[in-house]
C-alpha cells in the first residue's frame, strides 16, 4: 500500500496482470462495495492496482485520527475479507456483436498484413478470443480487454484519428478495447458494435466493469443496422 496525495491510497497487487491477480482485484472490489464507511468515495481497478479516493476528514472521524492511517486500518480489514471464500463471485460474461471490416472497420487489412494473416484470419482469432476487462479509463467506460490472441498485436497508428466513432474495436499492442464515446484515437480499428458502451442515464453508466469477460459475436452490416437501431 502507498499513500496517493492526502486523499488516495493505492493497492499493488503485483508487477503481472495474470488470473490470480486479476482474481483478487475483483475480489477487493466486492467487498469495497459491502463497505459503509463514511468517507470512503470511490475506487479505481487497473492491471495490477486498485486505488480508493477517501475524504480525509470524514476518514480521520473529524480529526480524531491520521486519515492515511485510518485507511490502511480499513483497507487491511478489507483485504482479509477479500481472502474468503464468500468473497469469491463468478464474472458476468457479457456479448459484444461486431461488424467487422469495411466503413466499420478500416484498418482490417492493415491488421491483416501486419499480421501475415488474411482479414477472415484476424476475424477470426479476434472472435474467438476469451477476454476480460483489465480496466476501465482513457475515456468513461471505455474497456481495456487482457487476451488479445498475439499473431494480432499491431502498433498504434503513427498518426491517431481526429474522431473515432462510439462502438469501434481496436486493436493497440496486445490489447483490444472498445471507444465508448466518439473521441480521438489512435487504435487499429477493425470493427464496430452497435451497443452502447457508454450509457449515462443508467444508474452504472459503464456497460463493462473491470473484471468482466468479454464475448465478440461477428454480425453482417445489416444485423449492425437492426441492433443500433434497438439500442438507440
Amino acid at each position: 500500500m502507498y499513500p496517493l496525495g492526502d486523499s488516495g491510497i493505492v493497492l499493488h497487487f503485483s508487477d503481472v496482470f495474470d488470473a490470480p491477480t486479476q482474481q483478487a482485484i475483483r475480489a477487493c472490489c466486492a467487498c469495497l462495495d459491502q463497505l459503509n464507511v463514511p468517507g470512503l468515495l470511490e475506487y479505481v481497478p487497473a492491471y495490477t492496482t486498485l486505488t480508493i479516493y477517501y475524504n480525509p476528514w470524514l476518514i480521520s472521524q473529524e480529526g480524531r485520527c491520521d486519515p492515511y492511517e485510518r485507511m490502511t486500518e480499513i483497507m487491511e480489514q478489507m483485504l482479509a475479507q477479500a481472502q474468503t471464500p464468500a468473497a469469491e463471485s463468478a464474472p458476468t460474461v457479457v456479448e459484444i456483436p461486431v461488424c467487422y471490416g469495411g466503413q466499420f472497420g478500416p484498418d482490417l487489412e492493415e491488421v491483416a498484413r501486419n499480421a501475415g494473416l488474411s482479414a477472415a484470419d484476424v476475424i477470426r482469432l479476434h472472435g474467438h478470443g476469451e477476454y476480460v476487462v483489465a480496466m476501465v479509463g482513457f475515456a468513461p467506460g471505455f474497456p481495456y480487454l487482457a487476451g488479445l490472441n498475439e499473431q494480432l498485436a499491431a502498433p498504434r497508428k503513427a498518426q491517431p484519428r481526429p474522431r473515432v466513432p462510439a462502438g469501434s474495436v481496436g486493436i493497440a499492442g496486445r490489447q483490444t478495447g472498445i471507444y465508448s464515446i466518439s473521441s480521438p484515437g489512435g487504435w487499429q480499428l477493425i470493427g464496430r458494435t452497435p451497443r452502447r458502451i457508454f450509457r449515462p442515464e443508467h444508474t452504472i453508466p459503464s456497460l463493462l466493469r473491470a473484471g468482466d469477460q468479454v464475448r465478440f459475436v461477428s454480425v453482417s452490416a445489416a444485423e449492425f443496422e437492426q441492433q443500433n437501431e434497438h439500442e438507440s
